[in-house]
C-alpha cells in the first residue's frame, strides 16, 4: 500500500509539472517553465543554442540549432503511429510586426504565456525553410511550424526585424507535447534602411520587444 501511494505521489508530480508547462506555454517564463521540467528526472526537453535569446545579427539567415534530452527522433517513423519518448521538432518562426497595436501588446504582456500572444508573419514556407517548409508543404503545415527530424534547421531570405522562434517536441504523428524552448532574436537592418515611422498610435516593435522582455 505504501509503495502504491508512492508512485501516486510521482505520477501526480509529473502531472503538475506538464499542467505549468501548458499554463505557460513559452514567453518571458518559459525559463521558468523549462527549469521545473528539468526537476523530474527522464522527462523530455529541449535547448535552443542558437540563435541566442535576446541575438543580433546582420546575416538575413539564421541556423537554428537545438539539444534534445531524453527523447528520440526517429526519422523512420515520422507521420506513423505515436511511440512514447520519441517523435520530431516541430520549428515555428515568426516575425513581430514593425508596428504593433496597443491594445494587443497590452494583451501580450498580461497574457499568461507572455508574448506568445503577439504573433506576427510565419517564416515556416519552403522559400524561408528550405527542405524543412517542403515537408511543411507536403504534410500541409505551411505558415504553422516546419518540422524536422534533425535538431537544426536553416531559415534564409529574412528581412530586419524582430523573431519569436519556437521549438516543440512532437510525436510521430506530429501532435505536439508540452516540450519546447523559445528563442528571441533580431535581424538588423543596414544603416540608414531602418524601418518606417509608425503610425499615430501605433508601437514601434522595437519598444513592444522590450516590453515584453
Amino acid at each position: 500500500m505504501r509503495r502504491r501511494t508512492a508512485t501516486l505521489a510521482a505520477l501526480a508530480a509529473v502531472v503538475a509539472v506538464v499542467a505549468l508547462v501548458l499554463a505557460l506555454g513559452g514567453g518571458t517564463d518559459s525559463k521558468h517553465a523549462t527549469a521545473s521540467a528539468e526537476a523530474v528526472p527522464g522527462q523530455p526537453s529541449v535547448d535552443i543554442v542558437s540563435p541566442r535569446n535576446g541575438a543580433r545579427q546582420t546575416s538575413h539567415a539564421v541556423v537554428v540549432k537545438a539539444i534534445v534530452h531524453n527523447f528520440h527522433l526517429a526519422p523512420r517513423q515520422f507521420g506513423r503511429a505515436p511511440q512514447l519518448g520519441e517523435g520530431h521538432i516541430r520549428f515555428s518562426l515568426n516575425r513581430v510586426p514593425d508596428c504593433v497595436d496597443p491594445v494587443k501588446l497590452l494583451h501580450a504582456i498580461n497574457s499568461p504565456i507572455g508574448n506568445g500572444r503577439l504573433v506576427g508573419a510565419s517564416f515556416d514556407y519552403p522559400r524561408y525553410s528550405g527542405p524543412n517548409g517542403v515537408l511543411a508543404e507536403r504534410i500541409g503545415t505551411t505558415g504553422s511550424y516546419s518540422p524536422g527530424t534533425r535538431p537544426e534547421i536553416f531559415y534564409h531570405g529574412l528581412k530586419p526585424g524582430f523573431y519569436r522562434l519556437i521549438l516543440n517536441l512532437a510525436q510521430n504523428s506530429g501532435a505536439t507535447t508540452p516540450f519546447h524552448a523559445v528563442t528571441n532574436f533580431q535581424i538588423l537592418p543596414r544603416p540608414g534602411h531602418g524601418p518606417k515611422p509608425c503610425p499615430k498610435g501605433k508601437v514601434p516593435s522595437a519598444k513592444a520587444a522590450a516590453r515584453l522582455g
